[in-house]
């Protein structure tokens, strides 16, 4: 078996680009779409949309806080089984979205 490791990357000591890279960069980014080779991407078609997925990838970095809740609310969401601390998250992200989207009544 193989062991994966993580690495940090920091973007404040990137490598830097050649002068032929940031050409080529200037070029694509003043370039019509028309110009741009795009042949060695494969062409995505309706069927692929039908079953892609937003985010599926996407993980939000966690933090570490300390919350002060209820004892009832936290005796409630313990009730459920473990994985109370992802009920938590889902909750209020739940209710960020909402009020993201203006839809949450104003307090």
């Amino acid at each position: 078996m193989r062991k994966i490791g993580k690495r940090k990357v920091d973007m404040s000591k990137r490598p830097r680009l050649s002068a032929k890279q940031q050409a080529e960069l200037k070029g694509l980014a003043v370039a019509p779409h028309e110009q741009i080779e795009h042949g060695d991407i494969a062409p995505l078609s309706n069927e692929f949309w039908k079953v892609a997925e937003r985010g599926r990838f996407y993980k939000p970095i966690k933090k570490s806080t300390t919350v002060r809740v209820d004892a009832d609310v936290l005796a409630w969401l313990k009730s459920q089984g473990k994985g109370y601390q992802t009920r938590i998250n889902a909750i209020l992200r739940k209710a960020m979205l909402r009020a993201l989207a203006g839809t949450d009544p104003p307090r």
